[in-house]
């Protein structure tokens, strides 16, 4: 059984992240994890150009940054702590008007991408872009979360 907690850091609920349950199990099973373990964490811009610089040592705001654990594992657990995904709520709504579509679409879009990395996809090079683009699009499109 896959364990997984949505953490609205921001002092207000956004009701938009009701999506994120069926986002996050329809992820999982698309991609046949069980028994993993993982947080979707919901920021502001400043707390998310906070981890960026501190983290990745860029300073500016993103829309999602990805924690994978499991890319520093060496060991074998009974459970897959694949990691923690962070959203700025501040882009994703910038985006979605940019995009010209729901703050739902982009909110969904950026768990899955997120959710992507946590499980080994990149796009360092366009092979990988497009193989990780091409599912991220499959999963959104069978969920129905289309632009």
């Amino acid at each position: 059984m896959n364990t997984y907690e949505i953490i609205n850091l921001l002092d207000y609920d956004i009701e938009e992240l009701q999506i994120l349950d069926e986002v996050i199990n329809y992820t999982l099973k698309s991609e046949k994890v069980n028994d993993a373990i993982l947080n979707v964490i919901i920021v502001d811009n400043k707390r998310i150009r906070e981890i960026n610089k501190k983290f990745r040592n860029i300073d500016r705001e993103t829309d999602v940054i990805s924690f994978a654990f499991e890319d520093n594992q060496n060991i074998e657990l009974p459970v897959r702590m694949l990691g923690e995904i962070y959203i700025s709520i501040d882009k994703a709504k910038e985006q979605a008007i940019n995009y010209g579509h729901s703050l739902i679409r982009e909110i969904a879009f950026l768990t899955v991408h997120g959710l992507l990395h946590l499980l080994g996809y990149d796009h360092m090079n366009k092979e990988d872009e497009n193989i990780m683009f091409s599912r991220q699009e499959m999963i959104l499109n069978e969920l129905q979360i289309t632009r």
